[in-house]
Formats: C-alpha cells, sequence, structure tokens
C-alpha cells in the first residue's frame, strides 16, 4: 500500500515513521510512505497556504487551491482503490473497523488540516471522507495521520510478524470476537511481589487458556469500556 500525506509541516513525520512496525514496512517495501509538502503547490514568494474567514472569526482557514492542485498532482487520475481523506475534528469517528475498510485500499492520501479549518469545498468536492481519531481538537492533522496510517499498515499482511496477531486487537471483531478489548497479559516472573500470574495460563491446556483470555476481554471490556458490550 501506498500512503500519501499532504501536510505544510513535512518534517514532522521524520520521527513517528522513523521506528517499529511501520519503519519495518517500509523498509521491506510492503508500504511506501510519501510525505508531500503543501507549500509546494502555492504560487506567491511568501507560499501562503491560508486566508482569513468569510464571515469573520477567528484564525486563519486553509485555502482550496493548493490543495487541490496538489491532490491532482499527485493523483492525476483518482480510479478505484485511491481514497483521499480529510483528517478534521468535524469528520467522522475513526475506529478499527474503518482502519480495516481502509487497509483494503491501494493507496490513502491523508489531508492534513491546519488553524481554524480547511475551506469546506476540499471536504465536499475533493475529499473521499472526513475523519476524526476523536472528540477532542488537535492543532493539526499531523498527529492524526500518523495515527491513521499506523493503524492500517499493521493490518497489511506482512507487516506484523505474527500474521494472526492483529486479529485479537482490541475491537477487532475476529479474534476473540464481537469487538471487545484485548484480553489481559502477563509474563515472567510468575509471581511478582506476591502478584501471580493466573494458573490457567501456565498449566498448557490451549482449550481452558481459549476460553479464559475470552472470558478476561470480556471482563475488562466491562469494567473500562462497557459501551462496547452494547
Amino acid at each position: 500500500m501506498i500512503f500519501h500525506v499532504l501536510t505544510i509541516f513535512p518534517e514532522f513525520f521524520e520521527g513517528p515513521f522513523a521506528h517499529g512496525v511501520v519503519k519495518r514496512a517500509a523498509d521491506s517495501g510492503i508500504v511506501s510512505i510519501r510525505i508531500h509538502n503543501l507549500r509546494d503547490w502555492t504560487h506567491d514568494r511568501h507560499r501562503t497556504v491560508d486566508d482569513r474567514p468569510f464571515g469573520g472569526g477567528e484564525g486563519m482557514v486553509l485555502k482550496p487551491e493548493p490543495v487541490f492542485e496538489a491532490v491532482e498532482a499527485i493523483w492525476p487520475e483518482r480510479g478505484e482503490g485511491r481514497k483521499a481523506l480529510l483528517l478534521s475534528a468535524q469528520g467522522r469517528r475513526f475506529d478499527q473497523a474503518m482502519a480495516n475498510r481502509l487497509a483494503k485500499e491501494r493507496e490513502l492520501l491523508l489531508l492534513c488540516g491546519r488553524y481554524e479549518g480547511v475551506d469546506e469545498r476540499v471536504a465536499a468536492h475533493l475529499a473521499d471522507d472526513e475523519i476524526s481519531i476523536g472528540n477532542y481538537v488537535l492543532s493539526g492533522g499531523e498527529l492524526a495521520a500518523a495515527v491513521v496510517v499506523d493503524s492500517v499498515a499493521r493490518l497489511i499482511p506482512g507487516v506484523l510478524g505474527n500474521e494472526t496477531s492483529a486479529a485479537f486487537d482490541s475491537f477487532q471483531e475476529s479474534g476473540h470476537g464481537e469487538g471487545l478489548l484485548d484480553c489481559p497479559h502477563w509474563t515472567r516472573p510468575a509471581e511478582f511481589r506476591g502478584w501471580k500470574a493466573p494458573e490457567v495460563l501456565l498449566n498448557g491446556n490451549h482449550e481452558e487458556i481459549r476460553k479464559f483470555r475470552r472470558e478476561a476481554a470480556r471482563e475488562k471490556t466491562a469494567k473500562l469500556r462497557p459501551d462496547l458490550l452494547g
């Protein structure tokens, strides 16, 4: 898969994509991450990407011209398997189900909003979807874009060392099923400061372990995210 990120802060992504699973996936060629500087599609000496909002108000708004020109230059033809996503606080909530759907695309283009927002014509006529990673406001879409790339990339075959790992992630409908949180985990030592790992995990009975983990996942979900039990 190819991830494109359109941003006014390309240097921001030198950190998030330089480590861990995403870096290994990029190094192995399973994914490609291409960072594009929005200012490359401006035509004045100040490389202006924003302007004051019509009707007044605080803050500045990203102009439509450079965003449209950038996307049309990156993708002269959109075609199937290519999705442009606008990251904004007003978007639909990003979740595991959406990550699973996006992982089936060939290319994603993430448009990082900034300032007070982005000209609405970008959302209405250019982006395929407008998404938010939560009910809070960030200074820009860069952090959100990094979250989306990481979440989607790990679902692509070959990215994780163990192909079944993602199936048991929190919120997945596969694995423990029902979109529960992942079950709690323990490792060595079996006893630490008087707290013991559950004996069932040490006895080697895989059927008992499976049942225990499923029930533990339900208990943790009920405690921390009862809304998921619906």
